[in-house]
């Protein structure tokens, strides 16, 4: 599918991340939010997202401007090929959008959503024909994350999910497939994996926050940004591969799993994470935080691109 204009629900901090992204790889963009603000807001995040998608090499011509607002969202989606859905995630919300722009559709649009905590077929339900509704969770930001979990079923035509994959990869993205639905998908349960130890290593005083984090980042952070967990062990034994690291370590990861921490989100536990973010940022307001953090990814992104380019 040749797409050449979009469209995105949703204005706030994804559908503005989209936008920009499909801005810059030289398609035109409808933005449907009813914020009466909504097109200050995305116009300031695509100015200050466009210096790093230039520094990716990922700008083509059409530039930041080819873009239009809609109060209407069937009016947003008329003519456009593909269209990323990013409205708040409750169904009531998905379900009435869904409806109002199904009449509107091109035949051949295919229509995304962002949900994170929706599954695919609890959306479905909104409309009378899914069969070009597909699920393509980003990672926030999405004009900077590449990852993209795509999921289709048994009521989605097929085709269409392998053709949504190869426009997201023609935006540069990684895209997975998702054989079945789960909550949270793939990425965010390994996050909330993670997240649920580091949690557990803070609570039990057994570190900061801060170093927590540090534990992370300057430790096996670095290597999943290059390759997946299963493919780092089967690397770290050597010519033994996988099978001999399982042989050593079994009852070493087995003695660990079992005593991971079983933790909750509450009310003490939110405020000692909170003090622990706070001694950690010293008052840097998040927005100097998140150019700092752009700054980083970009810097991982490249370097990788180049490794794999001379590879290739």
């Amino acid at each position: 599918m040749d797409v050449k204009h979009t469209a995105c629900l949703g204005g706030g901090v994804i559908g503005a991340s989209w936008a920009a992204l499909f801005l810059a790889s030289g398609r035109s963009v409808a933005i449907y939010d009813p914020a009466p603000d909504v097109e200050g807001k995305v116009r300031a995040y695509i100015e200050e997202a466009w210096p790093t998608l230039a520094a990716l090499g990922l700008t083509e011509t059409v530039g930041p401007n080819a873009i239009t607002f809609c109060t209407d969202p069937a009016a947003a989606v008329e003519g456009a090929d593909f269209i990323q859905e990013n409205v708040p995630e409750r169904l009531e919300v998905k379900h009435a959008t869904f409806a109002s722009i199904e009449p509107s559709l091109s035949a051949h649009a295919i229509v995304a959503s962002s949900a994170s905590g929706l599954t695919l077929s609890q959306m479905q339900s909104g409309w009378r024909d899914p069969s070009r509704f597909v699920l393509g969770h980003p990672f926030n930001p999405p004009h900077l994350i590449p990852l993209v979990e795509v999921l289709g079923n048994d009521r989605t035509t097929s085709g269409v999910v392998e053709t949504a994959q190869r426009f997201y990869e023609s935006l540069g993205k990684t895209t997975i497939r998702l054989n079945k639905e789960v909550p949270g998908h793939v990425a965010n349960r390994l996050q909330a994996a993670l997240w649920r130890e580091a949690i557990h290593l803070v609570i039990s005083g057994v570190a900061s926050v801060e170093d927590v984090d540090k534990a992370v980042w300057a430790g096996p952070g670095l290597r999943w940004a290059a390759m997946g967990p299963t493919m780092l062990f089967n690397l770290g034994a050597g010519d033994g591969g996988l099978d001999a690291f399982c042989d050593h370590f079994s009852q070493t990861f087995n003695r660990w799993w079992d005593d991971l921490g079983q933790v909750y989100l509450t009310d003490d536990v939110r405020q000692q994470l909170t003090a622990g973010i706070k001694a950690q940022t010293q008052g840097m307001p998040p927005a100097a935080l998140s150019r700092e953090r752009d700054a980083l990814i970009v810097a991982l992104q490249k370097s990788v691109s180049d490794v794999r380019r001379n590879q290739a």
